[in-house]
């Protein structure tokens, strides 16, 4: 007998940010539409927008941009161009700066009301928390990879997390391993979680590991940037505040209600080698070889306590701290090799023996591929 054939649900997105992650996203959209239709699913990309402008279908009700166009603007923002640089694109229009913005939260209120709308943030920016609220009331989900918004003050961490349901952040901590997933089971099972340890930097994961075979941390960080696996500026990874958020996400999905200066965070140089004082070369050249001996000697008296240094996020009791811990060596975190994340979770049903989550915990893929994962879980919502 035929199967029935699975009728299609549009879910209608708007897509923030067009970086690595962002353009990722539409690739994956894409190239999984023969996968999705087979699921009974259609992902209809009505807008797409950058920091400066939107692009957003002739009608957002009926139709999405078209996946040529959707290409394009892939192809646009690869080439450094803004968005606001495509000309003759199709049946769509294309708005600028407050309006943009202005546009966004309209588009949301008309859809939220009838169709429904997920609104998808793969920026870096800080500054969406205001579009992500607004769109809140009107009855949208939201999906994100951009930490800041989840990291900013508690009234409207609140806000966004106010209808459960319509929000998902998988992405948010280790790309796209089941951290928040796995946390949100062990919490809905009347669980109660007392401890969480990890290495959730895959820079500083690869940084702690190679620091075991007695090269110079200054070496290591240059090879580490070599690599691509910093920032720009490494400074922006060894202070330690992209880990802190992420620990902050995590403490709040505990329920604590605590801010971004409520976490003890340990840098790895000190101020007085801050971006305000010395710049990326100085930084590179003379101030990082300044810290090798002492973070060589750390490197040592872990050793000769039968341990080995990583820079994890460590929540227990009524601590939130990000820094430099001395680990067991035979335990998961302190065999970690190379620039995985790891996370141990300790509860009552995991006391002694921890529930591990490890893997890739960064990459444009791996991200995308989890903001993918979160969108067509919120599909139920759209029957």
């Amino acid at each position: 007998m035929e199967m029935e054939k699975k009728k299609s649900v549009p879910l209608p997105l708007l897509v923030m940010g067009c970086g690595g992650v962002g353009r990722q996203l539409l690739h994956h959209i894409v190239s999984c539409r023969s996968l999705h239709a087979k699921q009974g699913l259609q992902l209809r990309v009505v807008g797409v927008c950058d920091s400066q402008s939107l692009v957003v279908s002739a009608d957002v009700f009926t139709m999405g941009l078209s996946d040529t166009s959707l290409m394009e603007i892939c192809q646009k923002k690869l080439s450094g161009s803004p968005l606001m640089a495509l000309n003759d694109f199709g049946e769509c229009q294309i708005f600028r700066n407050s309006e943009a913005t202005r546009k966004i939260v309209e588009i949301a209120a008309l859809l939220g009301r009838s169709t429904g709308l997920v609104l998808v943030d793969c920026s870096a920016s800080s500054d969406t928390v205001r579009v992500l609220n607004g769109v809140v009331d009107s009855g949208c989900c939201i999906v994100l990879a951009n930490k800041k918004p989840l990291a900013s003050g508690i009234e409207d961490y609140e806000k966004l997390v106010s209808h459960l349901r319509h929000i998902r952040y998988e992405s948010t901590v280790g790309a796209g391993l089941p951290v928040i997933t796995s946390l949100n089971r062990i919490i809905a099972s009347g669980d109660p979680i007392h401890r969480i340890v990890g290495s959730l930097s895959g820079t500083l994961g690869y940084v702690m590991s190679e620091l075991e075979d007695g090269k110079p941390f200054s070496q290591v960080v240059r090879a580490a940037k070599g690599l691509g696996y910093t920032e720009p500026d490494p400074r922006d990874d060894l202070g330690g505040m992209d880990v802190a958020r992420k620990a902050l996400i995590l403490a709040r999905l505990l329920g604590w209600r605590i801010n971004l200066d409520s976490i003890k965070v340990d840098s790895l140089y000190p101020d007085a080698m801050g971006p305000n004082t010395m710049s990326v070369e100085d930084f590179l050249n003379n101030g990082l070889p300044s810290l090798d001996n002492g973070i060589e000697e750390r490197v040592k008296v872990a050793s000769s306590n039968g341990n080995v240094l990583r820079y994890v996020c460590m929540i227990e009791g009524s601590r939130c701290e990000v820094g430099l811990k001395e680990l067991p060596k035979d335990s998961p975190l302190g065999r970690l090799r190379g620039s995985d994340n790891v996370l141990e979770i300790y509860s009552r049903c995991y006391q002694e023996l921890p529930l591990v989550i490890q893997g890739a915990g960064a990459g444009n893929d791996t991200t995308a591929a989890g903001v993918l994962a979160d969108i067509v879980d919120l599909q139920d919502l759209f029957h």
